[in-house]
């Protein structure tokens, strides 16, 4: 069964009644608030991040906060089945999509982005390049010191608490 908004039994479950939240990945998210799934201009459950706003990314941090979810405005297709308040989104995901844009921004000709094609040997070059990585290499790569030496100082900010424990 294709995953619709049509087919999610979340409506049938009746979750509110009994004061439920729920746990799901970002694209599960979507569906429940009644965003239009695929590459949309405003894809943020939680703020009016704009995604086609390249020249911005990276550089303005505070979005406006989305204040409803009008069907027919902002990417809203549908009714929400449940309000973003009681949704729980699990730390891997949150972990792993935040190393993804994290290497996404990377100078591909720097010595940091060299160091991780030369530490994951066995990973595909699309992989590195696209950052795709699973937990545990995550963990491996932070403990690394040399990885954290290698990055430049844009990079070692975008890095948030690693570059602290750096510095």
């Amino acid at each position: 069964m294709k995953e619709t908004y049509e087919n999610l039994l979340l409506n049938k479950l009746e979750h509110s009644k009994y004061g439920w939240h729920i746990c799901c990945d970002l694209k599960l998210v979507s569906r429940l608030i009644g965003l239009q799934l695929g590459c949309t201009k405003y894809c943020c459950f939680l703020c009016e991040w704009d995604r086609r706003a390249k020249t911005l990314h990276y550089l303005k941090r505070d979005w406006p906060q989305r204040k409803s979810l009008k069907v027919g405005g902002k990417n809203v297709q549908h009714p929400a089945l449940t309000e973003w308040h009681k949704i729980l989104l699990p730390p891997l995901h949150i972990k792993l999509g935040l190393m993804k844009i994290f290497v996404n921004a990377m100078d591909r000709t720097g010595s940091a982005f060299k160091y991780l094609a030369e530490k994951f040997s066995r990973l595909s070059e699309a992989k590195i390049k696209e950052g795709v990585f699973v937990g545990p290499q995550i963990l491996k790569l932070f403990r690394h010191d040399m990885f954290n030496n290698l990055l430049q100082d844009d990079e070692k900010k975008s890095l948030g608490r690693v570059s602290s424990d750096v510095s």
